[in-house]
Protein backbone atom coordinates (compact mmCIF):
# COMPACT_ATOMS: atom_id res chain seq x y z
CA UNK A 1 0.00 0.00 0.00
CA UNK A 2 2.83 2.42 1.48
CA UNK A 3 4.41 1.89 -2.26
CA UNK A 4 1.39 2.54 -3.95
CA UNK A 5 0.60 5.82 -2.45
CA UNK A 6 4.14 6.97 -3.36
CA UNK A 7 3.19 5.54 -7.06
CA UNK A 8 0.42 7.75 -7.02
CA UNK A 9 2.30 10.85 -5.85
CA UNK A 10 5.19 10.34 -8.51
CA UNK A 11 2.29 10.85 -11.16
CA UNK A 12 1.08 13.98 -9.60
CA UNK A 13 4.12 15.79 -10.37
CA UNK A 14 4.14 16.45 -13.40
CA UNK A 15 0.18 17.03 -13.10
CA UNK A 16 1.13 20.22 -11.06
CA UNK A 17 3.95 21.08 -13.22
CA UNK A 18 1.91 21.03 -16.29
CA UNK A 19 -1.45 23.05 -14.04
CA UNK A 20 1.03 25.75 -13.29
CA UNK A 21 2.14 26.29 -16.42
CA UNK A 22 -0.92 26.20 -18.26
CA UNK A 23 -2.47 28.90 -15.61
CA UNK A 24 0.41 31.24 -16.37
CA UNK A 25 0.70 30.92 -20.18
CA UNK A 26 -2.87 31.20 -20.61
CA UNK A 27 -3.46 34.35 -18.17
CA UNK A 28 -0.74 36.11 -20.32
CA UNK A 29 -1.97 35.51 -23.77
CA UNK A 30 -5.47 37.18 -22.82
CA UNK A 31 -5.29 40.96 -24.74
CA UNK A 32 -5.16 43.72 -23.34
CA UNK A 33 -2.89 45.39 -20.83
CA UNK A 34 -3.44 45.11 -16.94
CA UNK A 35 -1.27 48.11 -15.94
CA UNK A 36 -3.31 50.29 -18.28
CA UNK A 37 -6.74 48.96 -16.84
CA UNK A 38 -5.16 49.51 -13.49
CA UNK A 39 -4.45 53.14 -13.76
CA UNK A 40 -6.48 54.19 -16.51
CA UNK A 41 -6.71 55.39 -20.34
CA UNK A 42 -5.50 59.07 -18.80
CA UNK A 43 -2.15 57.60 -16.81
CA UNK A 44 0.94 59.19 -18.09
CA UNK A 45 3.40 56.82 -19.54
CA UNK A 46 5.98 56.85 -17.02
CA UNK A 47 3.64 56.15 -14.41
CA UNK A 48 2.52 53.00 -16.33
CA UNK A 49 6.60 51.96 -16.59
CA UNK A 50 6.60 52.06 -13.00
CA UNK A 51 3.63 49.93 -12.33
CA UNK A 52 5.07 47.28 -14.44
CA UNK A 53 8.53 47.73 -13.14
CA UNK A 54 6.92 47.48 -9.62
CA UNK A 55 4.92 44.12 -10.45
CA UNK A 56 7.81 42.48 -12.23
CA UNK A 57 5.47 42.74 -15.49
CA UNK A 58 8.42 44.71 -18.00
CA UNK A 59 10.42 41.81 -18.18
CA UNK A 60 10.26 38.87 -20.98
CA UNK A 61 7.80 36.27 -19.99
CA UNK A 62 10.35 33.23 -19.63
CA UNK A 63 11.68 35.41 -16.88
CA UNK A 64 8.29 35.80 -15.53
CA UNK A 65 7.63 32.21 -15.38
CA UNK A 66 11.00 31.38 -13.58
CA UNK A 67 9.92 34.11 -10.85
CA UNK A 68 6.86 32.99 -10.83
CA UNK A 69 7.71 29.22 -9.98
CA UNK A 70 9.84 30.05 -7.49
CA UNK A 71 7.30 32.21 -5.73
CA UNK A 72 4.86 28.97 -6.07
CA UNK A 73 8.02 26.91 -4.33
CA UNK A 74 8.17 29.07 -1.45
CA UNK A 75 3.99 30.26 -1.02
CA UNK A 76 4.40 33.17 -3.09
CA UNK A 77 1.64 33.56 -5.50
CA UNK A 78 2.00 37.52 -6.20
CA UNK A 79 0.73 41.14 -5.32
CA UNK A 80 -3.48 41.53 -6.28
CA UNK A 81 -2.99 44.62 -9.45
CA UNK A 82 -6.15 45.71 -7.99
CA UNK A 83 -6.56 44.75 -4.61
CA UNK A 84 -2.74 45.13 -3.97
CA UNK A 85 -2.92 42.06 -1.63
CA UNK A 86 -1.01 39.34 -1.26
CA UNK A 87 -2.98 36.39 -3.56
CA UNK A 88 -2.35 33.74 -1.28
CA UNK A 89 -4.30 35.65 1.41
CA UNK A 90 -7.10 36.72 -0.98
CA UNK A 91 -7.13 33.02 -2.11
CA UNK A 92 -7.08 31.94 1.83
CA UNK A 93 -9.95 33.80 2.66
CA UNK A 94 -11.89 32.62 -0.54
CA UNK A 95 -11.12 28.82 -0.38
CA UNK A 96 -13.42 27.88 2.23
CA UNK A 97 -16.56 29.13 1.20
CA UNK A 98 -15.99 27.38 -1.85
CA UNK A 99 -14.81 24.06 -0.32
CA UNK A 100 -17.64 23.80 1.42
CA UNK A 101 -20.37 24.93 -0.81
CA UNK A 102 -18.45 22.26 -3.18
CA UNK A 103 -18.70 19.39 -0.17
CA UNK A 104 -22.49 20.42 0.40
CA UNK A 105 -23.45 19.78 -3.18
CA UNK A 106 -21.45 16.92 -3.54
CA UNK A 107 -23.38 15.39 -0.22
CA UNK A 108 -26.86 16.43 -1.55
CA UNK A 109 -25.76 14.78 -4.72
CA UNK A 110 -25.01 11.53 -3.13
CA UNK A 111 -27.88 11.81 -0.19
CA UNK A 112 -30.44 11.62 -3.27
CA UNK A 113 -28.54 9.27 -5.96
CA UNK A 114 -28.16 6.64 -4.02
CA UNK A 115 -31.21 5.52 -2.42
CA UNK A 116 -32.45 6.77 -6.03
CA UNK A 117 -30.46 4.38 -7.37
CA UNK A 118 -30.90 1.61 -5.23
CA UNK A 119 -34.41 1.79 -5.35
CA UNK A 120 -34.46 1.83 -9.09
CA UNK A 121 -33.02 -0.93 -9.78
CA UNK A 122 -34.38 -2.73 -7.17
CA UNK A 123 -37.70 -1.81 -8.69
CA UNK A 124 -36.55 -2.14 -12.33
CA UNK A 125 -39.48 -1.49 -15.45
CA UNK A 126 -41.94 -0.38 -12.22
CA UNK A 127 -43.77 3.06 -12.02
CA UNK A 128 -41.30 4.57 -9.36
CA UNK A 129 -38.30 3.64 -11.62
CA UNK A 130 -39.54 5.23 -14.67
CA UNK A 131 -40.75 8.06 -12.52
CA UNK A 132 -36.80 8.19 -11.06
CA UNK A 133 -35.67 7.86 -14.42
CA UNK A 134 -38.02 10.45 -15.37
CA UNK A 135 -36.85 13.21 -12.45
CA UNK A 136 -33.22 12.27 -13.47
CA UNK A 137 -33.44 13.08 -17.15
CA UNK A 138 -35.24 16.50 -15.64
CA UNK A 139 -32.24 17.12 -13.39
CA UNK A 140 -29.91 16.61 -16.28
CA UNK A 141 -31.65 18.96 -18.63
CA UNK A 142 -31.59 22.14 -15.77
CA UNK A 143 -28.38 23.83 -16.38
CA UNK A 144 -27.19 25.62 -13.00
CA UNK A 145 -27.98 29.17 -14.23
CA UNK A 146 -31.43 28.03 -15.03
CA UNK A 147 -31.51 26.24 -11.70
CA UNK A 148 -30.46 29.01 -9.10
CA UNK A 149 -32.82 31.52 -10.38
CA UNK A 150 -35.86 29.08 -10.14
CA UNK A 151 -35.00 28.40 -6.75
CA UNK A 152 -34.49 31.93 -5.55
CA UNK A 153 -37.70 33.14 -6.87
CA UNK A 154 -39.90 29.53 -5.24
CA UNK A 155 -37.90 29.27 -2.11
CA UNK A 156 -36.40 32.61 -1.50
CA UNK A 157 -38.98 35.47 -3.17
CA UNK A 158 -42.36 33.16 -3.21
CA UNK A 159 -42.04 31.36 0.30
CA UNK A 160 -39.42 33.77 2.48
CA UNK A 161 -37.92 30.36 3.67
CA UNK A 162 -34.49 31.03 2.62
CA UNK A 163 -32.10 33.84 1.56
CA UNK A 164 -31.62 35.30 -1.33
CA UNK A 165 -27.53 35.34 -1.58
CA UNK A 166 -24.89 35.97 0.73
CA UNK A 167 -23.19 33.51 3.08
CA UNK A 168 -24.58 35.02 6.40
CA UNK A 169 -25.48 31.35 7.88
CA UNK A 170 -25.97 28.11 7.29
CA UNK A 171 -29.51 28.54 5.69
CA UNK A 172 -27.67 30.55 2.83
CA UNK A 173 -25.86 27.14 1.88
CA UNK A 174 -28.83 25.87 1.26
CA UNK A 175 -30.38 27.14 -2.62
CA UNK A 176 -26.41 26.89 -3.85
CA UNK A 177 -25.65 23.44 -2.80
CA UNK A 178 -28.57 22.04 -4.49
CA UNK A 179 -28.71 24.12 -7.52
CA UNK A 180 -24.81 22.56 -8.00
CA UNK A 181 -26.11 19.24 -6.64
CA UNK A 182 -28.54 18.55 -8.57
CA UNK A 183 -26.80 17.74 -12.00
CA UNK A 184 -24.48 15.25 -10.29
CA UNK A 185 -27.73 13.79 -8.35
CA UNK A 186 -29.08 13.42 -11.84
CA UNK A 187 -25.72 11.63 -13.08
CA UNK A 188 -25.06 9.53 -9.99
CA UNK A 189 -28.25 8.49 -9.89
CA UNK A 190 -28.35 6.39 -13.24
CA UNK A 191 -24.82 5.59 -12.71
CA UNK A 192 -25.95 3.32 -9.53
CA UNK A 193 -28.90 1.82 -11.54
CA UNK A 194 -26.62 0.69 -14.10
CA UNK A 195 -23.95 -1.00 -11.52
CA UNK A 196 -26.62 -2.13 -9.38
CA UNK A 197 -28.35 -3.89 -11.92
CA UNK A 198 -25.04 -5.50 -13.23
CA UNK A 199 -24.27 -6.82 -9.52
CA UNK A 200 -27.56 -7.87 -8.66
CA UNK A 201 -27.52 -10.27 -11.63
CA UNK A 202 -23.71 -12.00 -10.57
CA UNK A 203 -23.83 -15.23 -8.77
CA UNK A 204 -22.91 -14.30 -5.60
CA UNK A 205 -26.30 -12.51 -5.09
CA UNK A 206 -27.88 -15.97 -6.05
CA UNK A 207 -25.68 -17.75 -3.45
CA UNK A 208 -26.24 -15.04 -0.82
CA UNK A 209 -29.98 -15.02 -1.05
CA UNK A 210 -29.85 -18.88 -1.36
CA UNK A 211 -28.27 -19.13 1.91
CA UNK A 212 -31.45 -17.32 3.52
CA UNK A 213 -30.28 -13.27 3.80
CA UNK A 214 -32.96 -10.75 4.13
CA UNK A 215 -33.09 -8.93 0.79
CA UNK A 216 -31.98 -5.50 2.54
CA UNK A 217 -28.54 -7.09 3.47
CA UNK A 218 -27.78 -8.43 0.14
CA UNK A 219 -28.53 -5.25 -1.58
CA UNK A 220 -27.08 -2.76 0.97
CA UNK A 221 -24.50 -5.01 2.32
CA UNK A 222 -23.10 -7.02 -0.94
CA UNK A 223 -24.38 -5.59 -3.91
CA UNK A 224 -23.89 -1.83 -3.40
CA UNK A 225 -20.78 -1.64 -2.30
CA UNK A 226 -19.39 -3.72 -5.47
CA UNK A 227 -21.65 -1.61 -7.42
CA UNK A 228 -19.80 1.72 -5.90
CA UNK A 229 -16.68 1.16 -7.25
CA UNK A 230 -17.30 2.33 -10.73
CA UNK A 231 -19.42 4.97 -8.83
CA UNK A 232 -16.77 6.46 -6.59
CA UNK A 233 -14.71 6.79 -10.06
CA UNK A 234 -17.66 8.83 -11.54
CA UNK A 235 -17.36 11.44 -7.98
CA UNK A 236 -13.94 12.03 -7.86
CA UNK A 237 -13.84 12.97 -11.84
CA UNK A 238 -17.06 14.74 -11.68
CA UNK A 239 -15.82 17.02 -8.48
CA UNK A 240 -14.03 19.41 -10.94
CA UNK A 241 -17.09 19.80 -12.72
CA UNK A 242 -18.90 21.09 -9.68
CA UNK A 243 -15.36 23.07 -9.13
CA UNK A 244 -16.17 24.64 -12.50
CA UNK A 245 -20.02 25.35 -11.80
CA UNK A 246 -18.60 26.78 -8.61
CA UNK A 247 -18.02 30.05 -10.69
CA UNK A 248 -21.81 30.32 -11.57
CA UNK A 249 -23.31 29.45 -8.89
CA UNK A 250 -21.53 31.79 -6.63
CA UNK A 251 -21.96 34.76 -9.26
CA UNK A 252 -26.03 33.95 -9.24
CA UNK A 253 -25.99 33.49 -5.22
CA UNK A 254 -22.92 36.00 -4.49
CA UNK A 255 -21.27 33.66 -2.08
CA UNK A 256 -17.54 34.68 -1.53
CA UNK A 257 -16.11 32.05 -2.50
CA UNK A 258 -12.97 31.20 -5.07
CA UNK A 259 -15.27 31.39 -8.55
CA UNK A 260 -16.84 35.11 -7.49
CA UNK A 261 -13.07 35.70 -6.91
CA UNK A 262 -11.90 34.41 -10.13
CA UNK A 263 -14.66 36.36 -12.12
CA UNK A 264 -13.92 39.50 -10.32
CA UNK A 265 -10.13 38.93 -11.24
CA UNK A 266 -10.55 38.27 -14.81
CA UNK A 267 -12.80 41.51 -15.52
CA UNK A 268 -10.11 43.33 -14.13
CA UNK A 269 -7.55 41.53 -15.75
CA UNK A 270 -5.81 40.77 -12.91
CA UNK A 271 -2.84 38.69 -13.60
CA UNK A 272 -1.71 37.28 -10.22
CA UNK A 273 -5.52 36.79 -8.64
CA UNK A 274 -6.55 34.98 -11.97
CA UNK A 275 -3.29 32.11 -11.41
CA UNK A 276 -3.48 31.93 -7.72
CA UNK A 277 -7.59 31.17 -8.47
CA UNK A 278 -7.00 29.11 -11.30
CA UNK A 279 -4.09 27.30 -9.55
CA UNK A 280 -6.01 26.53 -6.45
CA UNK A 281 -8.93 25.13 -8.09
CA UNK A 282 -6.46 22.77 -10.31
CA UNK A 283 -4.61 21.82 -7.28
CA UNK A 284 -7.99 20.71 -5.30
CA UNK A 285 -9.21 18.94 -8.42
CA UNK A 286 -5.71 16.75 -8.36
CA UNK A 287 -5.90 15.91 -4.86
CA UNK A 288 -9.52 14.69 -4.86
CA UNK A 289 -8.68 12.52 -7.69
CA UNK A 290 -5.60 11.07 -5.72
CA UNK A 291 -8.15 10.72 -2.64
CA UNK A 292 -10.56 9.31 -5.55
CA UNK A 293 -7.43 6.77 -6.45
CA UNK A 294 -7.26 5.62 -2.64
CA UNK A 295 -11.22 5.43 -2.24
CA UNK A 296 -11.17 2.82 -5.45
CA UNK A 297 -8.00 0.70 -4.57
CA UNK A 298 -9.60 0.47 -1.10
CA UNK A 299 -13.00 -1.04 -2.41
CA UNK A 300 -11.09 -2.95 -5.14
CA UNK A 301 -7.81 -4.16 -3.48
CA UNK A 302 -6.85 -5.65 -7.25
CA UNK A 303 -6.39 -1.86 -8.37
CA UNK A 304 -3.48 -2.14 -5.96
CA UNK A 305 -1.48 -4.89 -7.83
Amino acid sequence: MIRYLFTRLAYMLPVVWLVVSVVFLLIHLVPGDPIQAMLGESAASADIQAARHAYGLDVPLSTQYVRYWGGVLHGDLGQSLRLNKPVRSLVAQAYPATLSLTLSALFVAILLSIPAGVRSATRRNRWDDRALSFVSLLGLSFPNFALGPILILLFAIHFDWLPVSGAASARSLILPAITMGASLAAILTRMVRTSMLEELGQDYIRTARAKGLTERAVVYRHALRNAMIPVVTVIGLQFGALLAGAIVTETIFAWPGIGRLTISAISNRDYALVQGCLLCIGLTYVAVNFLTDLVYSALNPRIRQ
